[in-house]
């Protein structure tokens, strides 16, 4: 193999590196990096060259449908995904947060069975918060993460087995701009991955589990290939064996709705199986249909898990994980305690009881948790109604789904200037705080990530774009939203502290409500806010 010393020629890091931060950025690790980012970076853009092509089509009107090509691949009853690695087999409540210390503290200590540490949507991609979670993250691995904040001690606790560990890294579309390797940024993805895996694979396997991943984004079986291609490599360069890592898949496109056994295929002996991720997956549904009028859908709160898009993508999952042998997991209750109105909150722990209760019956092998203090109602939930370490041998083989259940828009509801101002609200209030490095928000007592800001955007144009009337009667056009944006603007820089990043939020807003201009991502639209690349450091003088 090539020695580090040629690997880290053209590497450079373009952000602070900090005392506490050397052992992550060490040059045996960004040697690492830079082997990942030669061998997969071009498939990596040459695949979002696809997605493109792919929107265009979509504009056309040729619209997703399960692929002629790999019809054998989801007609051979025979293959199956990885058996459940040690940790995995039982997934019945999954926390998930960003990888600050002290969130990944509370995580740890909390009655649930596994927590998704967030690289992604939960975390804004600062350098500080890149690095540090990595830090964070090989501490709490080798329990040597506690830490005092003020007169308050945090603590991982002793007394039981800690919840197993999985990671989520950035998305196939996202770059770290603060590494840059040949003259290009490095992938975040990979980034993200190959410091986790690098550092701590061994150690997790010494623990008795493994590196665990969560896989965001994608909208193909060609970027599960792609993740599969870096997981070999990366087992392979650490003498680990081939198999030990694996991924679950968070089906959160649309178009990777109709890939699902494929992908699983792809990731076969690494595959742990799929999430619906829904709040990502009303958002790419929006996304893909956004220049078609009969895709134009009501209010977000009408959008429901019952609606039959969504109904149908849920069935799919759970019977396609099962017919392979891997869990089906389910998807995230974002409400946190309403602690000073006891009839708001009964109300709403009430909504995510029924929530979980409609995952366990349909056949889910676990669910997500935003807050350690829904982790006791999922958990009641899913111990009642099932009583296994999972359901895959709940194979739901009276599901039939075709193409026109998962593009069936038929959802009840109007569209409202209730509905316009929540949107605006959620999409300012998510992007001021990520413009000041805060990737999870609490709005109107639920957590808010860059998901749910995104659906907000994309119900916002597709509105104007198609000029949809409301429910009181007026026509939805570019003044009318630019009009609100101003007044909710206003009203939420009013009541914050002096210094917010309202003005600004909405000066990048205002480009994305007006059915004209679309950024493919929020995050991608923000990321030179909170980019401080400066001195440049070649990675050998460290």
């Amino acid at each position: 193999m090539a020695s580090v010393e040629t690997l880290l020629q053209g590497v450079t890091i373009n952000g602070p590196i900090e005392e506490h931060q050397r052992k992550i950025l060490t040059p045996q690790a960004l040697s690492f990096i830079a082997l990942l980012h030669r061998s997969f970076n071009q498939t990596r853009k040459n695949l979002l060259e696809r997605r493109k092509i792919r929107q265009a089509e979509i504009d056309r009107g040729v619209l997703p449908d399960f692929l002629p090509e790999t019809k054998h691949i989801r007609e051979n009853p025979t293959w199956q995904g990885a058996p459940p690695a040690p940790g995995l087999v039982d997934r019945r409540v999954e926390i998930t947060g960003p990888t600050d210390r002290k969130m990944i503290v509370n995580a740890l200590n909390s009655d649930v069975y596994t927590y998704m540490a967030d690289l992604e949507d939960s975390s804004a991609p600062t350098w500080a918060n890149m690095v540090n979670g990595q830090v964070n993250l090989y501490d709490a691995i080798r329990r040597q993460i506690d830490f005092k904040q003020g007169p308050k001690e945090y603590k991982l606790r002793t007394d039981r087995t800690l919840p197993t560990l999985l990671v989520r890294p950035r998305g196939w579309h996202l770059e770290e701009k603060h590494v840059t390797i040949d003259g290009e940024p490095v992938s975040g993805s990979l980034f993200d991955f190959g410091l986790y895996f690098f550092h701590n694979a061994k150690e997790l396997i010494k623990r008795g589990f493994g590196p665990y991943f969560y896989l965001p984004k994608m909208e193909s079986h060609l970027e599960a290939r792609l993740w599969n291609d870096a997981f070999n490599l990366g087992q392979d360069y650490l003498g680990i064996p081939r198999g030990t890592i694996r991924g679950t898949v968070l089906i959160e496109t649309i178009l990777a709705a109709f890939e699902m056994d494929e992908i699983i295929y792809e990731l076969r002996e690494h595959s742990s199986g799929l999430n619906c991720g829904r709040w990502d997956y009303i958002f790419s549904t929006i996304k893909k249909f956004r220049n078609h009028s009969s895709f134009v859908l009501p209010d977000r709160s009408c959008v429901t898990m019952t609606v039959p898009f969504m109904d149908a993508y849920v069935k799919l999952l759970i019977q396609t994980c099962h017919k392979r042998g891997v869990h089906a997991m389910g998807g995230m209750a974002a409400q946190i305690p309403i602690k000073d109105d006891k009839a708001a909150n009964d109300k709403a722990m009430e909504g995510v009881r029924a929530d979980k209760l409609r995952e366990a019956r349909a056949g889910h092998d676990g669910t997500w948790v935003a807050h350690p203090a829904l982790a006791s109602i999922a958990l009641e939930v899913f111990n009642k109604h099932m009583p296994t370490p999972n359901q895959l041998f709940n194979r739901r083989e009276d599901v039939k789904i075709g193409q026109q259940d998962l593009l069936n828009m038929n959802v009840p509801g109007s569209i409202t200037e209730e509905g316009i101002r929540k949107n605006l609200n959620i999409g300012l209030g998510y992007m001021e705080a990520w413009i000041r490095g805060v990737g999870c928000v609490p709005i109107n007592y639920l957590m808010e990530d860059a998901a749910t800001a995104e659906v907000s955007r994309s119900q916002l144009w597709q509105w104007v774009k198609h000029g949809v009337t409301t429910a009181e009667g007026k026509r939805v056009d570019k003044s009318y939203a630019l009009k609100l944006l101003k007044e909710q603007t206003d009203e939420l820089a009013a009541k914050a502290p002096q210094g917010n990043k309202f003005q600004l939020a909405a000066q990048y807003f205002a480009t994305q409500v007006t059915g004209e201009d679309y950024a493919d991502f929020l995050t991608s639209l923000l990321y030179d806010e909170i980019t401080n690349a400066g001195n440049s450091l070649p990675a050998s003088k460290l």
